[in-house]
C-alpha cells in the first residue's frame, strides 16, 4: 500500500493523550504496533492510508481532523465496481476519471462518477481520479470471466490517486432511489460518515456484496430468500457468508406509461406495437415484466424494445415522460413522479442485506442507528406511494 502524504504526528499525540490512551492502549483498539504509533507521533515515519483510516477510526475523528488535508497522495488499489459484462470495458474507469472511493472491510472500492452515477441532481464530489485504469475490464466482482486468476494479487484492481484522505464511507447498491436519503443522518453522526450509491438490480446488488464491494445490498426480498453459508447469489459467483436483513420500505410496482398512451395492461402494450423500455436481467421489475408476459402469453418479440435496459425506477419513468419510451415496468412512486400512468402488478418491499463480515464496521453500524431516525422515516413517508413502516426493523 502506497504511503499516504508526509504529516506532522503532534495531532495524533495531542488526540491520544486527551482520550486518556498510552501507545499501546491506541495500538490494540487501532490494530497496529505500539512502534507504529511512536514512530508516527514522533515523526520518524509517516502512517500508511490504512494506518491513517483505523487510527482516526480509533480516535472517533475524521482522518482531515487527526493529520490534515496534507499533499495529494500516491495511487492507492482499489477494485472497480461496474455491471458485471465479461469481455466489455467498464465505462468510467479511463485515466483521469473520476471516482468515489471507500474502504470496504479490508479493500479500497472506486464507484465511477459517470453517466447515471453522477449524481440524481448534479455533479457528485470525487474521492479520487483513477491513475492506472489497465484492470478495468471484464466484471469487476468476477475477476475469472475477465480471464483473470480470482486468487492473484491485486488481478481485479485499478490504480487510484485519491482527493484528500478517504472519509469513512457507507457503500450501498440497490435499485430504491430513496437510499441516498441515508446521505443527511449519516453526515450529522459524530463522527460523520459518507454515503456512497451504486443504483443496480437485486442480483448485481447481492452479487457485490458476496464479492465484499459493498457493505450492504439492497434487495427484493425474493431474490434473497435462503440465503445462508455457502449460497451462490444470483446462481453464480462468490458465496455470501450469513446475512441480517432489516427492512427500509415498500411500494406497489407496475405497468407505468404516458397519460395520453390507453394502457390497461402488457397486452395493449405488445397490440398496438408501443415502444417499451426495460431493465437489465436480475432486476426485480424485469423478473416482473417476464412473468407478466409470460402469464399473457407473450413472447420477447411480441415486445418491441423488449432488450433495452435502463439502470433505475427513475430512468424508466424519465424515457416514458420524455417519449423515449411509451411504456414500462417501474415503482408507483417513480410514476407519481413524473406524472405517469399506473397499472399496479405486485405489492413489493426492499430490504437492507448486511453481510456477516460487515456487520461489526463503523459504516454499518452508523446505518442501523440512522434508519430510526424520525427525519428519515418522514422523507420517506413524503413520498407520494412509499410505506417507511418496516424501515430498521430486524427480519428474520
Amino acid at each position: 500500500m502506497s504511503d499516504a502524504p508526509a504529516t506532522s504526528g503532534a495531532g495524533l499525540r495531542l488526540a491520544r493523550q486527551a482520550r486518556g490512551l498510552s501507545q499501546q492502549q491506541l495500538a490494540g483498539m487501532a490494530g497496529v504496533s505500539r512502534q507504529a504509533v511512536s514512530a508516527v507521533e514522533s515523526g520518524h515515519s509517516d502512517p500508511s492510508l490504512r494506518v491513517a483510516i483505523v487510527l482516526a477510526r480509533a480516535l472517533g475523528m475524521t482522518i482531515e481532523e487527526l493529520f490534515g488535508p496534507g499533499e495529494p497522495a500516491d495511487p492507492v488499489q482499489a477494485r472497480p465496481i461496474a455491471q458485471s459484462v465479461a469481455g466489455a470495458g467498464q465505462p468510467g474507469f479511463a485515466e483521469g476519471s473520476r471516482v468515489a472511493l471507500a474502504a470496504v472491510g479490508d479493500v479500497f472500492v472506486a464507484l465511477p462518477l459517470s453517466g447515471d452515477n453522477v449524481s440524481p441532481a448534479g455533479f457528485a464530489p470525487a474521492g479520487g481520479l483513477v491513475a492506472d485504469p489497465a484492470a478495468a475490464v471484464g466484471g469487476a466482482a468476477d475477476p475469472a470471466a475477465a480471464g483473470r486468476d480470482p486468487s492473484g494479487p491485486h488481478n481485479d484492481t485499478i490504480g487510484v490517486r485519491p482527493i484528500g484522505p478517504p472519509r469513512s464511507t457507507l457503500v450501498v447498491a440497490g435499485c430504491d432511489p430513496a437510499l441516498p436519503f441515508l446521505q443527511t443522518p449519516l453526515a450529522l453522526l459524530d463522527p460523520p460518515v459518507a454515503f456512497a450509491w451504486w443504483p443496480c438490480g437485486s442480483a448485481e446488488a447481492l452479487r457485490l456484496a458476496a464479492a465484499g464491494l459493498v457493505h450492504v445490498a439492497g434487495v427484493h426480498p425474493g431474490v434473497h430468500l435462503g440465503v445462508h453459508p455457502g449460497v451462490h447469489p444470483g446462481g453464480a459467483g462468490p458465496e455470501l457468508d450469513d446475512a441480517e436483513v432489516v427492512g427500509f420500505a415498500s411500494w406497489r410496482e407496475g405497468l407505468i406509461h404516458r397519460q395520453d398512451t390507453k394502457v390497461t395492461s402488457l397486452t395493449d402494450v405488445a397490440r398496438n406495437r408501443l415502444r417499451l423500455v426495460n431493465r437489465e436481467p436480475g432486476a426485480q421489475a424485469r423478473t416482473l415484466l417476464d412473468q407478466e408476459r409470460t402469464r399473457r402469453g407473450l413472447a420477447e418479440g411480441d415486445l418491441n424494445g423488449y432488450h433495452t435496459r435502463a439502470a433505475g425506477h427513475l430512468q424508466v419513468a424519465a424515457a416514458v415522460a420524455g417519449r423515449l419510451a411509451d411504456a414500462g415496468v417501474s415503482s408507483e412512486p417513480a410514476a407519481l413522479a413524473y406524472g405517469l400512468g399506473f397499472v399496479p402488478l405486485a405489492d413489493e418491499r426492499f430490504e437492507l442485506v448486511l453481510p456477516a463480515k460487515q456487520a461489526a464496521s463503523r459504516e454499518v453500524q452508523a446505518l442501523l442507528k440512522v434508519l430510526s431516525s424520525p427525519w428519515l422515516h418522514a422523507q420517506l413517508a413524503s413520498l407520494p406511494g412509499y410505506d417507511p413502516a418496516s424501515c430498521g426493523e430486524r427480519l428474520s
